[in-house]
C-alpha cells in the first residue's frame, strides 16, 4: 500500500497526480455515500489515495450559465461561500478576490465536476486553499457543501471550531485542515462522515483525549501530532484501517496499549515520537508485519527491545532513540533485510549482539552514542549505567507498571501541559510539512 507519510520520499513522487483526474475518480468510486443520499443500490468505496493541491480555477462551460433556477446546488454552494466569505479577515494572496457572483466554478480554488447521482449537472467537488495564509473561521454554512470530496486547507489561519454543519459532507473523502489554528476538543464531527478516507489534523491546538471511535473508522491515513491531546490510544481498538498513523509531539502519557496489534492487517508506519508514552515497549508491536516506519523516540520508555520486532521483514526506519531501554541490541533486528536506518542513541543498552556491532557492513545508517557498550566511543559514564542498569525492568511481570508509568490509569493524561519544544531529531520541525 502506498504512503502517506512526511518520513518517505514516495508522497513526492505522488503529488504530481493532478487533482482534477482525483475529483473524478473520487466521485466515480463514492457511490456509498450517494446511494445513502439518492437512493441508489450500488455500495463501493474507493481506496485511492493520493491527492495533488492545484490551485486555480477549472472551467466548466456550462457551469457559467449555471443559474440559481437551473442548478440549486451551485446555489447552495454560492450561499455558503459568500457566507465564508464574509467571515475571512484577512486573505493576503487574494485567493477569494474573485468570489464574486454566481458561477462558484469560476471561485479561485474551488473545483467543479458531474455530480455522482446525476452527472448531468456539476457540482463543488473539491476546495484547495493551501498555503493561502488567510484568517478567519469556517461558518455553518459549510455544511451547504454537501457535494465536496475534498477540502485542503493546509497553511492558513483559519481559527476556532469546526461548524457541526460538517456532518451534512457526506461525501467527503480527504480533509486536510493541517497548520491552522483551531482549537477545542477532538472534532468528532469529522467522526460522522462516511467516506472519509484521509484525516490530516496536524499542527493546531486541539485539545483534551482523543476519541475513541477515531480508531475504529476505516481511515486510510490519521496524522494528529503536533497539538495539545493529553490521551493515547485507547485500551481496546478494533476495526481501524489506517496504513499510516502519526500521533507525535503531542502530550498522551501513559502506555502504548497491546491492542495497537488491531493495526496490524494495514499499518505501515507508526510515529509516537514525543508523546510523553512509558513503560515497556509491547511485543505486540512486532505483529504489525507491515511496518516499514516506527519511531517511538523522545519518550520515557524502559525495558529491552521486544524481541519479536525481529519479524519486521519489511521495516525500513526504527528508531527508539531518547528513551531509557536497557539490555542487548538483538542480532535479529539487525538483520532485517530491509533495515535501512536504525537509530538507538540515549538509551542504557549494554551490549550490541552480532551484526549490530558493525551495522557499516550492512550498509545501514545508524546512531548509538550515549548508551552502555564498553566497547563503543561516545558513551554514558560507568556511574551512569550502573545507575539504571542496577534496577532491570521485568517487562512481562509489568508491562506497564505505575512505577514508571500509568499502570491501571496507563490511558489518562500525565500532565495537561504540551510539550515544551519539539525534540531536536523530530521529522515535524516548526510548520507543517506540505504536499504541494
Amino acid at each position: 500500500m502506498a504512503s502517506y507519510s512526511f518520513t518517505s520520499l514516495a508522497i513526492h513522487a505522488l503529488i504530481s497526480i493532478p487533482l482534477l483526474l482525483n475529483l473524478s475518480c473520487l466521485f466515480h468510486n463514492l457511490n456509498l455515500a450517494a446511494a445513502a443520499k439518492h437512493g441508489s443500490s450500488k455500495v463501493y468505496a474507493s481506496h485511492h489515495h493520493h491527492h495533488h493541491h492545484h490551485r486555480g480555477n477549472h472551467y466548466h462551460p456550462d457551469s457559467a450559465a449555471a443559474s440559481d433556477d437551473s442548478n440549486p446546488r451551485l446555489h447552495r454552494a454560492f450561499l455558503a461561500l459568500q457566507a465564508w466569505k464574509r467571515v475571512i479577515y484577512s486573505d493576503p494572496y487574494n485567493f477569494t478576490a474573485n468570489w464574486v457572483g454566481p458561477s462558484v466554478c469560476n471561485y479561485k480554488g474551488l473545483f467543479c465536476a458531474p455530480a455522482p447521482d446525476d452527472p448531468k449537472i456539476q457540482v463543488v467537488a473539491g476546495i484547495d486553499l493551501n498555503k493561502g495564509d488567510i484568517a478567519g473561521f469556517l461558518p455553518e454554512e459549510l455544511g451547504l457543501l454537501s457535494d465536496l470530496a475534498l477540502i485542503h486547507l493546509n497553511s492558513n489561519r483559519f481559527c476556532g471550531i469546526l461548524p457541526q454543519s460538517m456532518a451534512n459532507l457526506t461525501l467527503l473523502y480527504e480533509l486536510d485542515l493541517s497548520n491552522n489554528r483551531f482549537v477545542g476538543p477532538f472534532p468528532t464531527v469529522v467522526l460522522s462522515l462516511p467516506t472519509l478516507k484521509y484525516l490530516d489534523l496536524r499542527y493546531n491546538d486541539f485539545e483534551g483525549p482523543l476519541s475513541p471511535q477515531l480508531f475504529q473508522k476505516k481511515l486510510d491515513a490519521i496524522f494528529v501530532n503536533n497539538n495539545r491531546f493529553t490521551n493515547v490510544l485507547p485500551a481496546t481498538l478494533g476495526g481501524s484501517s489506517a496504513s499510516v498513523l502519526v500521533v507525535a509531539n503531542n502530550n498522551f502519557g501513559g502506555c502504548l496499549p497491546p491492542s495497537i496489534v488491531s493495526f496490524a492487517d494495514t499499518l505501515e508506519e507508526l510515529l509516537l515520537i514525543n508523546t510523553n508514552l512509558s513503560g515497556c515497549l509491547p511485543q505486540e508491536v512486532g505483529f504489525l508485519y507491515k511496518l516499514r516506519v516506527l519511531d517511538v523516540s523522545y519518550n520515557k520508555l524502559v525495558g529491552p527491545i521486544p524481541y519479536s520486532l525481529a519479524g519486521l521483514s519489511h521495516l525500513e526506519q526504527l528508531n527508539l532513540a531518547h528513551n531509557s531501554m536497557t539490555g542487548i541490541v538483538p542480532d535479529g533486528v539487525c538483520c532485517l533485510p530491509n533495515l535501512a536506518n536504525f537509530t538507538f542513541s540515549y538509551n542504557y543498552f549494554c551490549e550490541e549482539e552480532g551484526i549490530c556491532q558493525n551495522l557499516t557492513s550492512k550498509g545501514i545508517t545508524f546512531d548509538d552514542r550515549q548508551n552502555c557498550l564498553p566497547e563503543k566511543p561516545h558513551q554514558r559514564s560507568q556511574k551512569e549505567c550502573n545507575a539504571t542498569l542496577e534496577h532491570p525492568v521485568d517487562c512481562f511481570e509489568h508491562p506497564c507498571d505505575g512505577s514508571f508509568g500509568g499502570g491501571a490509569a496507563a490511558f489518562a493524561p500525565a500532565i495537561a501541559a504540551v510539550p515544551a519544544a519539539t525534540p531536536p531529531s523530530s521529522p515535524f520541525g516548526t510548520a507543517a510539512p506540505s504536499y504541494t
